[in-house]
C-alpha cells in the first residue's frame, strides 16, 4: 500500500453552497485515492510520509474544460473583434503553423510548462487538424504529469484551405489512425473535436460519430456562442430545430457519448432541456465571452437545473490559464447579467465558483475535485503569505482573496492523482 499526508488549510467542496475548510488538518492518500481529511491524524496513518505545508492553502486541482493549446502564443492579442472574424483572422493563421513541426515543438513546450505550473491538474484541450503535432502535444502532457483529454481537431469547410482536411473521407482516416496512436499514453487520452458545426460538413460528422461508436470516445466542441453563428448554423442545417441538435442527430451530444460544449451562452429552452436529459457538461468560459463580445452564459440556470457545469480559459480569446480568474469573471459577469438582463437569476457567489472550477468541471474526468473519500488525489498547495494584510484573516477569507486577485503565482505543490510533480 502506497500513502502518504499532506498537512494545511485544507479546502475544498462537497456540494456548489459549502466549502469544507479543515485548518492546518491532514489530508490522507491512499493508492492515489483520497482516504479522508482530518483534524487529528489517525494511528494508522502515522507511520505515512507528512508533506507539512502548515498554514498554507491546500485546494483540490482545477479543471479547466475548455482550453485551445495552439492559441496560447497569441494570446492577449486580438481582441477587437467578434468570434467569426476573431477566427479568420488570427485564430486560424496561428494554427496553421503547426504544420511545421518545429514550431509546434517550441510553442507546446511552453504551453505545457505554464499549465504545470498553474492551479490545473486536468485539462481538455483543442490542438489543431495536424496529428502530429496533437501526438507531440500528447507526449509533452504526459511527461509532466497532468492528466488531459486533447483532441485532433476536425474541419473540412468554411475555414481557409490551409487549416481544412482533403475531404471528409480523409479525415477519417487520419483521425483513426490518430486515435491509434495515442494508445500508448497513460494519462493523456484521445477526444472527438469537431471544431463547430459550420467548419464540419455533414459527411465528416457522420464518419466522427462511426468513430465515437467504434471507440467509445468522449467529444468535444462549441454550442450557441454567438448570435451571428446560431444563424449561420439554421442556414447550414435546416432540418434541425436548434443549433444541439446538429451534434445530437449524429449522437455527439450527451447521453451514451460524453459531451462538453463550450459557451452555450445563447441556448434556447429547447437545448437546455436537451443538455440537462442527455447530460451534456457545459464549458463556461466568462472571459472569452467577454472580450469576444459574445455575450454573459446564464450560468445561475444551468446550475438551478442541474446541468454539469464547470470552467474553460478559453486561450486565446482568454487571455490566461488562470482558473482563479475564470472564477472571478463568472462571478463577475453573473452580476452583470442579474444586474442588466435577468434579475430572476441571483448571481454566483464565490462558493458556487469554487465548486464548478473544481468538483463540477472534474466529474468529467469522474470522481476528481474534491478531498471527499475515494476522489483520486489532486491537490494544489499555495503559499498566499506573500500577500501581506493587516486584518487577521481566517482561511475562507483568504481562499477568497486568492480567487478575486487571481493569485496563484506561489504554487509551492502539486499532486496529481497521488503523484507529487513538484
Amino acid at each position: 500500500m502506497k500513502g502518504f499526508v499532506i498537512k494545511g488549510n485544507i479546502c475544498y467542496s462537497k456540494s456548489s453552497n459549502e466549502i469544507c475548510i479543515t485548518s492546518n488538518g491532514y489530508a490522507v492518500c491512499e493508492n492515489g485515492l483520497c482516504a479522508g481529511v482530518y483534524n487529528k491524524l489517525p494511528e494508522n496513518y502515522k507511520n505515512f510520509p507528512i508533506y507539512d505545508y502548515t498554514d498554507q492553502i491546500i485546494i483540490p486541482g482545477f479543471t479547466d474544460l475548455h482550453v485551445h493549446a495552439p492559441q496560447y502564443a497569441f494570446r492577449g492579442l486580438g481582441m477587437d473583434l467578434e468570434l467569426i472574424s476573431w477566427l479568420d483572422v488570427h485564430a486560424f493563421t496561428e494554427e496553421a503553423k503547426y504544420n511545421n513541426i518545429e514550431y509546434a515543438d517550441k510553442a507546446y513546450s511552453i504551453f505545457t510548462e505554464d499549465l504545470l505550473k498553474s492551479a490545473t491538474t486536468r485539462a481538455c484541450i483543442f490542438a489543431t487538424i495536424h496529428a502530429p503535432a496533437t501526438i507531440l502535444l500528447m507526449e509533452k502532457l504526459e511527461a509532466s504529469g497532468i492528466k488531459a483529454f486533447v483532441g485532433k481537431t476536425n474541419m473540412d469547410r468554411n475555414s481557409p484551405a490551409y487549416l481544412c482536411e482533403e475531404n471528409a473521407a480523409h479525415t477519417l482516416c487520419n483521425t483513426e489512425k490518430w486515435i491509434i496512436d495515442s494508445g500508448k499514453f497513460k494519462n493523456i487520452k484521445p477526444i472527438l473535436t469537431p471544431r463547430f458545426i459550420p467548419a464540419c460538413s455533414d459527411e465528416l460528422m457522420e464518419n466522427l460519430s462511426v468513430l465515437q461508436k467504434k471507440y467509445s470516445l468522449p467529444v468535444q466542441s462549441h454550442l450557441s456562442e454567438n448570435l451571428g453563428e446560431i444563424e449561420w448554423v439554421k442556414e447550414l442545417c435546416p432540418d434541425t430545430k436548434f443549433y444541439g441538435e446538429a451534434y445530437d442527430k449524429y449522437g455527439m451530444f450527451g447521453n451514451n457519448c460524453k459531451t462538453i460544449m463550450a459557451h452555450c451562452i445563447h441556448s434556447g429552452e429547447e437545448e437546455i432541456a436537451l443538455m440537462k436529459k442527455q447530460n451534456v457538461f457545459v464549458a463556461h468560459c466568462p472571459e472569452s465571452n467577454t472580450n469576444l463580445s459574445s455575450g454573459i452564459a446564464p450560468v445561475r440556470t444551468y446550475l438551478n437545473l442541474g446541468i454539469k457545469t464547470g470552467l474553460g480559459s478559453d486561450i486565446a480569446a482568454g487571455s490566461t490559464l488562470s482558473i482563479f480568474k475564470a472564477m472571478a469573471m463568472a462571478i463577475q459577469c453573473s452580476k452583470l447579467r442579474w444586474r442588466l438582463i435577468d434579475q430572476s437569476l441571483a448571481p454566483l457567489n464565490f462558493e458556487e465558483a469554487f465548486y464548478i472550477a473544481s468538483k463540477g468541471g472534474g466529474e468529467f474526468f469522474g470522481n476528481v475535485g474534491s478531498f471527499e473519500k475515494g476522489y483520486e488525489f489532486d491537490a494544489v498547495v499555495i503559499d498566499d503569505l506573500a500577500l501581506k494584510h493587516p486584518q487577521e484573516l481566517d482561511v475562507k477569507e483568504r481562499l477568497e482573496r486568492l480567487i478575486y486577485l487571481a493569485e496563484d503565482r506561489n504554487i509551492t505543490a502539486k499532486f496529481v492523482n497521488g503523484k507529487k510533480l513538484f
